[in-house]
């Protein structure tokens, strides 16, 4: 009884300390330099005449510690007089790295720490950018990079920060190899990855350098795609050998794809508090996936029609989830759909951020201050940031606001190099070309793209530059501006044409999976003949300056956009002159179907159809005229089908073409490396509306064959053996052709 009597006291005694409040009539504080008076205040959230109890001195001192300012901060109250007493950190006088040669490393190096010259220093930070310096080396493949940091006092104000770098030798990936229960063909798996293998060649790229962060990326790839075909418990392990004597790693992906799910029902668990009928919608979406493959992207687009239900009703504070219940081989979907705790955004801290402008990462969020909080608006706004890439993590955290229907959303990015290098080289039956990219997707930490490209072949040499923001006034829209220039050397056909472009244009989703890009571009074109070239080219010869207008609506359907196995993609588009020497109207449709015809076998049947007429009878520009190639029309030679004059293909008025594939995975057997597939092709362009004489070369065209695409030793290699069923006279066929491709 007496030790129950004890506890009720020291609690009492407890509670009426923190619940003590003494007035403030007066504030002091002491030790400040550099941190003023009112800056203090306003940090510590500290006014006079106001009652101060236990609690609130706590949160004084929390306040001022979070604002990495003080080492050391003291709060009291004596007489009614607030006292406080800091002890501020040193400022950084200098920040010097040593060991590191490349400007580009020690540049990127002090972007991403969070120590910088003329801040405070703290020691908290420095272990952590010790941290962040490390991850920078492995990206790059420097995985046993050793950093060691150091400060040289001037007085109890300043230091010179000093971080010293040994970062080794560069790790490079000698081999990759999938083993277990993988179930797909291992050419696909390594179409998917990211990471490759270390060739000579390989100068460029830094997807040969071994690194954790290009593991974890190959993992979560492989993953992903397992899932999006119906693996749903699919496990992957990677496993690495020891270091050979050249410093080069062998990897093995270890998979265990399991069973394969379809989906058996869909059925949603609504509260009581919302009309049932607002979702009745959903049950002709679920229709189209029962029976089908299990994919995540399957419930991602039935959770994207409920919010479009949620967003078209104006319900608030609504929330969903997904139960996933196995049954063998089957899947049933419950979606639960219910009320979740009314409680508003109070603020939105954004963590992390060394380069990428806050107001980049605030764009991309699906919620805001003020706004009512969902945890389904703060997962989609996670995921818009992942998907941006310039991120390699991103984490939220929903903290209590200052009142119990407020919360306050910490979201920490950690950045990621943004800069990509590549170069690619082919040799094959039509000659050689050389493609080389560079682009920057963060520019200057606005989320901007810049890119330059470059392509040579035998006769042509292209060149462009382009900038994109991709969320342009932080509407959602891209709007992206490119200057472009491209020389044809045409001997064999007697000419040579220059073409100069400048181009903007803005994209955008203008309803669910259809996109709507709106364009304008200026053109300057040059076209020079030889004495060899024919009397009606020679007519063509000169200079031709345009102003057109263009739109291109898209409409996509696909499971997923890279490798799909089911679904269509439909575009249309046209090009309408503004001003012109010379103007014509282009108009371009496209489409492509993609299906299943089972578990070994994808089929697919694709449409072009492109046409050109000049206005008030003018002649369309060489440089204009259309074409189909070798990958629409297999079994010709690439621009040698069509309308000629004299001996040269010059292009026709209309080109248009129909494909039927099968591609056939699992026809040769797993070590050859090597896809097959079978294809249909039909084909004609045709139209001369600069000459009379000319025969337009109105011909169905038609080829059918075998394509294998092989993982040489050098890099991928594709062949396509066909035969032609039809064609004109004068067109120059190709029963063989063969492409070498890498990448640098």
């Amino acid at each position: 009884m007496i030790k129950k009597l004890f506890i009720i006291i020291f609690f009492v005694v407890f509670h009426a300390n923190l619940t003590k409040a003494d007035l403030v009539k007066d504030i002091e504080i002491i030790g400040n330099k550099r941190v003023s008076k009112e800056t203090i205040q306003v940090y510590g959230e500290i006014s006079k005449n106001k009652d101060y109890s236990q609690k609130d001195l706590d949160k004084v001192l929390k306040n001022l510690y979070n604002t990495n300012f003080f080492k050391d901060v003291t709060v009291e109250i004596i007489s009614n007089k607030l006292k406080i007493i800091v002890v501020e950190h040193p400022i950084i006088n200098q920040l010097i790295i040593l060991g590191e040669a490349n400007k580009r490393y020690r540049d990127q190096i002090i972007k991403i720490i969070s120590l910088k010259q003329n801040s405070p220093f703290t020691k908290n930070n420095l272990s952590s950018d010790i941290e962040t310096i490390k991850k920078l080396y492995s990206s790059v493949g420097y995985n046993f990079a050793k950093i060691n940091a150091k400060t040289k006092d001037f007085d109890d104000t300043k230091v010179d920060l000093i971080f010293e770098i040994s970062k080794g030798t560069q790790t490079k990936i000698k081999r990759i190899s999938f083993s277990g229960d993988k179930k797909i063909r291992e050419k696909r798996l390594r179409d998917i990855i990211a990471s490759q293998e270390d060739k000579f060649w390989k100068i460029i790229t830094k997807n040969t350098l071994f690194s954790e962060n290009l593991i974890n990326l190959d993992t979560r790839l492989l993953k992903n795609y397992y899932k999006s075909i119906g693996y749903y418990d699919v496990k992957i392990f990677s496993k690495t050998a020891e270091l050979d004597e050249k410093n080069k790693i062998s990897i093995d992906y270890s998979i265990d794809a399991g069973t394969r799910y379809s989906i058996d029902k869909i059925f949603t668990n609504i509260d009581s508090v919302f009309d049932k009928e607002i979702f009745f919608p959903l049950k002709d979406e679920y229709e189209k996936y029962v029976g089908k493959y299990y994919s995540p992207f399957k419930i991602k687009k039935l959770l994207d029609s409920i919010d479009e239900l949620v967003e078209k009703n104006d319900l608030q504070f609504v929330e969903h989830n997904v139960e996933e219940i196995k049954n063998e081989d089957k899947i049933s979907i419950k979606l639960n759909i219910f009320e979740g705790e009314k409680v508003l955004v109070e603020r939105i801290n954004i963590l992390g951020n060394n380069v990428t402008n806050e107001d980049v990462i605030r764009s991309e969020l699906e919620i805001d201050e003020g706004d009512p909080f969902t945890k389904i608006g703060l997962d989609k706004s996670v995921s818009n940031l992942k998907s941006r890439r310039l991120f390699s993590q991103v984490t939220s955290e929903t903290k209590d606001g200052s009142e119990k229907n407020l919360k306050i959303i910490d979201v920490k990015v950690e950045e990621q190099p943004t800069g990509e290098i590549s170069a690619g080289a082919g040799v094959g039956t039509n000659g050689g070309t050389f493609v080389i990219n560079i682009s920057e997707n963060n520019w200057m930490g606005e989320g901007n793209r810049v890119g330059f490209a470059l392509d040579v072949d035998s006769e042509s040499l292209k060149g462009k530059v382009d900038f994109t923001n991709p969320n342009y006034d932080y509407f959602g829209n891209s709007i992206n501006y490119s200057i472009s220039s491209s020389q044809n050397d045409k001997p064999d056909q007697g000419y040579e044409n220059t073409v100069l472009g400048a181009s903007i244009a803005t994209s955008f989703e203008q309803y669910k999976d259809i996109n709507t890009r709106l364009g304008l571009e200026a053109s300057y074109d040059d076209l020079q003949t030889l004495d060899s070239a024919s009397d009606s080219l020679k007519k063509q010869k000169g200079t031709f300056s345009e102003l057109a207008a263009n739109y291109r609506v898209t409409l996509d359907k696909r499971n997923r956009s890279f490798m799909p196995t089911s679904g269509s993609v439909v575009a249309f588009g046209q090009s309408l002159p503004i001003y012109a020497d010379r103007g014509a109207i282009s108009n371009t449709l496209s489409a492509s179907f993609y299906k299943s015809i089972t578990d070994n076998i994808i089929g697919a049947s694709k449409i072009y159809v492109n046409a050109i007429n000049g206005l008030n009878d003018e002649d369309v520009r060489l440089s204009k005229r259309v074409s189909l190639s070798t990958r629409r029309l297999r079994g010709f030679e690439r621009g040698k089908i069509g309308p000629i004059d004299g001996s040269d293909h010059v292009g026709g008025n209309y080109a248009a073409a129909i494909n039927f594939e099968a591609n056939l995975p699992n026809f040769l057997p797993e070590n050859t490396k090597t896809d097959v597939g079978l294809f249909l092709d039909f084909g004609n362009v045709w139209g001369v509306d600069y000459d009379e004489t000319l025969d337009e070369s109105n011909k169905l065209r038609s080829s059918t064959g075998i394509n294998a695409s092989w993982n040489s030793p050098l890099g991928p290699m594709t062949f396509v053996l066909s035969t032609n069923l039809s064609k004109a006279s004068t067109d120059r066929t190709e029963s063989f052709n063969f492409n070498l491709g890498t990448t640098f």
